[in-house]
């Protein structure tokens, strides 16, 4: 890998600048891609829009920036995106600082602007080199998400592609999958969720594969069949939507699609579940509804108070194995499963040393 500190005036920046909803942000003669299409919309509030320009009126350094080099020579910005915008937006007259449009300075100042020289680390090598390098350097400001980074990194005809339908505010997949997914389209995390969830998070490996494809058409389709699964599977109304978000629906779906459930049974389950006090994480109602795995509830454990209890009753003695074992040697295990009825609740509380425990568990 291969980085390089560079001095780039505003000058050469702000050359050939064009901001196109289609075609994307672009400056440095057309050769610095700043905001590719659909790419998250955060813009800078013009409190610090005009922070960066009196910086640069004062001929006070900025703060360094960093560009990604592609193989055919053209540059793309991984930190500094808004710090660049906001001065090619001054320079393009698109807004006024001081009460004064870039055009209304004189020719002294506008020079003083047009030769203030920018730090930026450019970054060449492997798609894996670069991606460490990115998330080194991702430490202040916005901060770009893991998804950010790697579209950095596997930018392409696929990446552009795809975040035509999971990158933008109203996108068509966080008009369907809204209610099922944590997060913001505009923050990358629909696409990074719909990239796990077809490639058994294995996201990077499924990026560099694609990168070149023309259409992401085919991570679109599945993501569809995922939401029209859940919905027509389960029927949720409103409320149980509330506990159904930032489940990992593509895996349950891989494994589960070709099953059809009793609708009414499985409400009728989740209703229980929802009101036991016992299960403490309610998003996993829905996927130990479907695999069965208590963990998924994560059942409220029996308290320390409880577990001394039981341990000074039984003399330290595991009535399984019917060894003494000191209290730390030992854990805390439901008499009547927890899936059988029994409660988290003093009288229902043993206390096993470690091997009975995993042998009661692993039945």
């Amino acid at each position: 890998m291969q980085i390089e500190l560079r001095e780039i005036t505003i000058r050469e920046l702000a050359n050939g600048y064009e901001d196109n909803a289609e075609n994307g942000v672009f400056g440095y003669g057309g050769k610095l891609d700043i905001r590719p299409p659909y790419q998250r919309e955060f813009i800078y509030k013009e409190k610090q829009r005009d922070a960066v320009i009196n910086t640069v009126t004062q001929n006070f350094p900025l703060n360094v920036m960093y560009w990604a080099k592609h193989e055919d020579g053209t540059f793309e910005v991984i930190d500094g995106q808004q710090r660049t915008i906001s001065i090619c937006q001054y320079i393009n007259g698109d807004f006024a600082f001081d009460m004064r449009y870039f055009h209304n300075l004189q020719v002294d100042e506008q020079e003083q602007i047009l030769n203030y020289c920018l730090m930026v680390y450019v970054c060449s090598g492997t798609d894996s080199e670069k991606l460490q390098w990115f998330k080194t350097i991702n430490i202040a400001g916005e901060k770009l998400t893991e998804q950010e980074l790697r579209n950095a990194v596997y930018s392409g005809s696929w990446v552009s592609d795809a975040k035509r339908y999971f990158s933008k505010n109203g996108c068509a997949a966080s008009q369907i999958a809204n209610d099922y997914i944590n997060g913001s389209a505009i923050r990358q995390d629909f696409l990074e969720t719909a990239i796990s969830w077809i490639s058994d998070g294995n996201i990077e490996s499924h990026m560099a594969n694609h990168q070149n494809d023309a259409s992401a058409a085919p991570l679109w389709q599945f993501f569809q069949s995922v939401i029209i699964w859940i919905e027509t599977s389960f029927k949720p109304n409103k409320e149980r939507k509330k506990i159904m978000k930032g489940v990992d629906w593509g895996t349950l779906y891989k494994k589960f699609k070709g099953r059809i459930f009793d609708v009414a049974e499985i409400d009728k389950e989740v209703r229980k579940l929802i009101l036991d006090d016992d299960v403490t994480k309610k998003t996993g109602i829905y996927p130990y509804i479907l695999t069965r795995k208590e963990n998924y509830l994560s059942i409220r454990a029996f308290s320390e108070a409880q577990k001394l209890a039981a341990y000074e009753q039984q003399l330290g003695v595991c009535p399984i194995c019917h060894k003494h074992f000191g209290i730390t040697e030992m854990e805390a295990d439901h008499i009547t499963p927890w899936h059988a009825g029994g409660r988290t609740i003093a009288e229902n509380c043993q206390m096993l040393c470690r091997e009975c425990n995993r042998r009661k568990s692993g039945k």
